[in-house]
Parts: structure tokens; C-alpha cells; sequence
């Protein structure tokens, strides 16, 4: 009770916050303040099929909105921890940063098969271990970046190697954001340009010209500026598609990605520029199903599986974040009650969501779920919510 005791009211759905940030506090390891995206293995994105992994570990991709949820609620233990954890887990050269780590920093998280085990109603492999922690993300050097931008404008003090760090992401990024790679949904296709990976490239080096200005280092903030400007002519060039009237997965394609709505959320683009305005509509009208919103459209992407999976949750919030960053509340507010209306009957959170069988899938429960809970609830509740935060002009 002591800890959600100083939680400041958020609206009507106070209650619902309280819930999430107790589960966040139950799914973080003490000793280091890393957070774990579940407690569980294995459990399917689809019943009977192979989309099954174990998420008992750390992921970097999580960390800005992690912060953002914990620092808007006051809990600044809570995010010097998480923010501490992400600084060591880090530790070393960017080349050799991965995407996730074990709730100590571990580093070897080899995924293999329990092939004894029938897994959850018949859903097989079970895995232990997640073979994506070798993969190449862009995105994440982005979210390291901003997490620790926002960790300084939040209030948090100066990390001895917060400024050591971005020096070494810029420098790496700097070589590699030409490059395509696996992306925000781990595929296990062939590596792509994905639109997302190269926004929060973008996200990069707009935060460290945000850092280097602070720092009284014009120069420097110049030319962080110049490259940042560079990635935001290339996407605007070859990821948005005039015929659809809306971004695109990756260069050439045609798919849509509910990943896209973050193009206005980290201010890539502003709230009212026509092309977020398509984006968000044309994600509502192709990626939505039963009120929820699919990651992407598995059917027509080379992602290694076969189609087919539930509704994203955390991409349902993102919606909502959407919504109400562009000014359409009501549709927010209506969105966001439907979400809270899954949640089971002690208030937890899957992965994702079948909206036909009205199950919940995937892993459970799921932190990046109540993450997002908690922010698209401030983002509704106050003013100044986290999607203002990170989308402000640096």
C-alpha cells in the first residue's frame, strides 16, 4: 500500500494506474531495476500456432515509456533504477549493444526448444531463451537516446555515463543508419528499411542536438542537427506513399505498421501535418479488427511465420496516444474503455487479444501493456501527458 499510496490521481482511471504500477514493480528484479516484458514463456500470439517466445527478459526498446510512465507518476526511485539498469545493461561498444538483456545484464539468452513440453493448449515449440537478443534493431539506439533526454528534462541527475554513451551511440549510428535490419517486430525474414527503424534513428541524433545544446556545444548540435534532417528528407522521400496517403512498413512496401503512429508521438512530424493525419487514418481503417489494432498485416509480410495472430495491446494504446494527440479525445476516450474493459478480473494484461474467441494471447502479464495503460491514461488525464512530452520540438 505504501508504494501506490503517493500515485497522484489520474482522472477517473486512477484505480486502473494503481493496478498497472504494481504490476511494473511485480515484473521488476530489485537488486538491478530491470523490468522484465513478462513472467512467462511461450504462451501463443495464436492458438496451435509457432509464435511463441519467451519474454523473461529486459528489453532496451521498452525504456523511454517505462521512464516517461514512472516519472510523470513521481516514482523517480522507480526510474533512476529502470534508467541505471538500462546505463549498465548498455555498458561496452554500441556495435555490441543487443536489443534485450537478462534482469542482470546477462547477455547470453540462447533459445532453444523444450520439445517434451506440449506447450499451452497444444501450442508448440515451448522456447527458453529468444534468439532475437542477435538481431540488429535500429530503433533502439533511438530509444536509448531519448530515455536518457527525457530522464534529464524529467529531473533525474546527470548518469557519470549518460553523456560518454551518446557520444558513442551517435558515432556508431552514424555509420549504420544507411543499413536495413530486423526491426521493432523481431522479424526473422530478410532484413528491411523499415520506417520505423529510421524515425527513431531520427529520434537519435534530434535528442543528442537537444543534449549538445545544453551542454553549450553549438557546434557539435549543428552537425547532429545536419544528420537528423538527412534521415527525416530520406523518410519523407521513400517511406511515405502518395497513393495510400500514408507511411509505409519499409521502403517499397505497401503494408501498413501500427509502429508508424509514433511518427507524430516522438515529433517526428507535427500533430496536424496532413501525412500523420493519413498515417493514423489509414491504420484505423486497415489494422483495426473488433475495435482493437494489429501490429501489421502479417498475411503480406515475410516475417519468417505464418500469418495470423491476435490484437496488440501496447498498438491499441498507441492508438489512443494517437487519438488524442491530434485532438480527437472522445475517440480516444472510447478506445482506451474498451481496452480497460479486457483487462481480467485482478486488473492484468496479455501481450495480445483475440477479439473472436475473446481471449487473451501471448505472454502474460505483459509490461509493455501496462506501460502503455499508464501513459495513454495521463496522456487523457492531464495536459501535458508523455505523448506531449516526447513529441514537443526539442
Amino acid at each position: 500500500m505504501d508504494f501506490v499510496s503517493k500515485c497522484p490521481e489520474v482522472g477517473i482511471w486512477t484505480e486502473q494506474v494503481k493496478r498497472s504500477l504494481i504490476t511494473l514493480k511485480a515484473l521488476t528484479y530489485m537488486p538491478t531495476g530491470g523490468i522484465v516484458a513478462a513472467a512467462t514463456t511461450s504462451l501463443p500470439e495464436q492458438l496451435g500456432g509457432p509464435r511463441n517466445w519467451d519474454y523473461r527478459y529486459c528489453w532496451l526498446r521498452d525504456a523511454t515509456l517505462t521512464l516517461l510512465a514512472f516519472m510523470k507518476l513521481g516514482y523517480y526511485d522507480e526510474a533512476a533504477a529502470w534508467r541505471n539498469w538500462l546505463l549498465r545493461a548498455v555498458a561496452g561498444s554500441p556495435q555490441q549493444m543487443q536489443i534485450m538483456y537478462g534482469v542482470a545484464g546477462e547477455r547470453n539468452l540462447m533459445e532453444w526448444e523444450a520439445t517434451w513440453l506440449e506447450g499451452y493448449r497444444s501450442s508448440r515449440p515451448v522456447r527458453i531463451g529468444n534468439a532475437a537478443a542477435e538481431q540488429f534493431q535500429l530503433d533502439v539506439y533511438g530509444e536509448v537516446a531519448d530515455a536518457m533526454t527525457q530522464a534529464l528534462k524529467g529531473g533525474l541527475p546527470p548518469h557519470p555515463r549518460g553523456k560518454t554513451l551518446n557520444s558513442a551511440l551517435i558515432q556508431f549510428l552514424s555509420r549504420v543508419w544507411r543499413e536495413p535490419d530486423e526491426g521493432i517486430w523481431e522479424v526473422r525474414g530478410n532484413r528491411q528499411h523499415f520506417t520505423y527503424s529510421k524515425v527513431m534513428a531520427w529520434v537519435a541524433f534530434d535528442r543528442g542536438a537537444w543534449m549538445a545544446m545544453e551542454a553549450g556545444d553549438a557546434e557539435a548540435a549543428q552537425e547532429l542537427r545536419a544528420a537528423a534532417d538527412e534521415i527525416h528528407r530520406e523518410v519523407c522521400e521513400k517511406a511515405y506513399d502518395e497513393n495510400i496517403g500514408s507511411f509505409v512498413q519499409a521502403y517499397g512496401s505497401k503494408t501498413l505498421d501500427a509502429s508508424l503512429l509514433h511518427i507524430g508521438l516522438v515529433g517526428f512530424l507535427p500533430e496536424d501535418d496532413p501525412r500523420y493525419l493519413g498515417t493514423v487514418a489509414a491504420i484505423e481503417k486497415r489494422l483495426m479488427r473488433n475495435g482493437l489494432v494489429l501490429r501489421y498485416e502479417t498475411a503480406e509480410v515475410d516475417d519468417g511465420l505464418p500469418p495470423g495472430e491476435g490484437a496488440f495491446l501496447a498498438c491499441s494504446f498507441w492508438l489512443v496516444d494517437a487519438l488524442t494527440l491530434i485532438g480527437r479525445q472522445e475517440d480516444a476516450k472510447t478506445l482506451f474503455e474498451r481496452l480497460l474493459r479486457l483487462c481480467n478480473d485482478v486488473g492484468l494484461l496479455s501481450e495480445e487479444y483475440d477479439p473472436h474467441q475473446e481471449t487473451m494471447l501471448g505472454n502474460f502479464p505483459q509490461a509493455f501493456s501496462h506501460v502503455g495503460l499508464i501513459n495513454s491514461a495521463l496522456n487523457l488525464a492531464r495536459w501535458n501527458g508523455p505523448a506531449d512530452e516526447r513529441s514537443a520540438e526539442s
